[in-house]
This record gives structure tokens, C-alpha cells and sequence, in this order.
């Protein structure tokens, strides 16, 4: 997560959307950084407006605005296999390593995923139980609308470093593994389509 005090914004780390490269480039521009654990790094908006945000309101600040970064949900999730079927953790109860991409998302979807499949929801990152949302949504797919937003506000441009890319693999599904998942979790993927239709950065305050 990066607060930047200065042009009132917060940026909510989402895993596997970039953060790691948006933290390499603006670290230094920004007010706090959490970068640890990854609990911290990667709070969803509930603990952010739980945690965070009181502090940053008793010292005077707000009111902030939050954004977030999701990516397209086959694609978010194909890159989370991948990454855990890195050597680094070979034989874990976290590794992918020998499962298929389609096994992958079945457990996923299911109401406790087991732990090589548990990684979470972009949903659950920038939105939270009581209806609260992110105040902007951008696609990871469109990276450069989200960095013209960054620089509009911060008054610089901003470049993004490529870093943590995910292990080689093919993560496709098959038309039925797809529309399974379409319809077991049919709002990640109306969250994506919301990104894509938000103002565009020139309107920004």
C-alpha cells in the first residue's frame, strides 16, 4: 500500500496487478509505504478503512482518495499458478507444482480452498462487506491509463519498472472450466468490467 499525503490518494496493493513495480517506482514519492509483511502490503480496503485510515484522518489528513488495480480474472489467476509453481517452494502445501491450471481454479472456487489454491479475491481487496468500494478502478490490461491518473496527480510521470514476473506456463481453461467459473464467481469478473468503464484519468480532481 502508498499513501501520498500531498495529493490525498491511496493505492490498495492487490497482488499479481503490478504492486510490486508501482512500489519500485513511487516508493520514494510517497508518504508510507507498506511493503511487510504481505498482510500489510496486500490490505484490503475493510482493514485500510479499519487500520489506516483513522490514523491518516487524526493527523489531519483526508479526505483520501483510494484506487486499486484488477486484472482480468482467468489472467489474475493464471498468474498465482504460476507463481507457485516455482522451485523456491517445491513440496510446499502452497505449490502448484503437478497441478493443472484447471484443477487450480476448481479449488479455488470452492468455499475453503485448500492452500496451494488459497490466494484470496481482487474483490475482496477493493471492496469490503459493507458495500464500500475503491473510489477508482483501473485494469492491470491498461496499465498506461493507470499511470497517466498517477502522474496527473502526483505532478511527474510515472514509469514502471518490469520486476516479480511470474514463471513461464500455460494457464488456459477449457469452455467449460471457464464458464463454471463465470458462474461461481460472477462478480470478479463484473469488478474487471467495472474498471474498464471508470472516468478517464483527464477527469480526475
Amino acid at each position: 500500500m502508498l499513501v501520498f499525503w500531498q495529493a490525498k490518494l491511496v493505492v490498495l496493493s492487490v497482488p499479481k496487478t503490478g504492486t510490486t513495480a508501482l512500489e519500485a517506482a513511487l516508493a520514494g514519492r510517497a508518504a508510507l509505504v507498506l511493503r511487510d509483511p504481505p498482510g500489510l502490503k496486500h490490505m484490503t480496503l475493510r482493514r485500510y478503512r479499519r487500520f489506516v485510515l483513522p490514523m491518516l484522518e487524526a493527523g489531519g489528513g483526508g479526505p483520501f482518495e483510494t484506487v486499486a488495480v484488477l486484472r482480468e480474472p482467468v489472467s489474475w489467476l493464471g498468474s498465482w499458478w504460476r507463481y507457485r509453481a516455482r522451485d523456491e517452494i517445491a513440496g510446499h502445501a502452497n505449490s502448484t507444482r503437478g497441478r493443472s491450471f484447471e484443477d487450480f481454479v476448481v479449488a479455488w472456487c470452492l468455499p475453503k480452498p485448500p492452500p496451494w489454491a488459497a490466494v484470496g479475491s481482487q474483490v475482496g481487496y477493493a471492496r469490503a462487506p459493507d458495500g464500500a468500494r475503491a473510489d477508482r478502478l483501473f485494469r492491470y490490461e491498461d496499465l498506461s491509463r493507470f499511470t497517466a491518473f498517477l502522474a496527473a496527480r502526483l505532478g511527474a510521470p510515472v514509469a514502471l519498472p518490469q520486476v516479480n514476473v511470474s514463471p513461464p506456463g500455460e494457464a488456459a481453461l477449457s469452455p467449460e472450466a471457464l464458464a463454471g467459473l463465470r458462474g461461481r464467481r460472477p462478480e470478479e469478473f463484473a469488478a474487471w468490467e467495472e474498471a474498464g468503464d471508470q472516468p478517464s484519468p483527464s477527469s480526475a480532481s
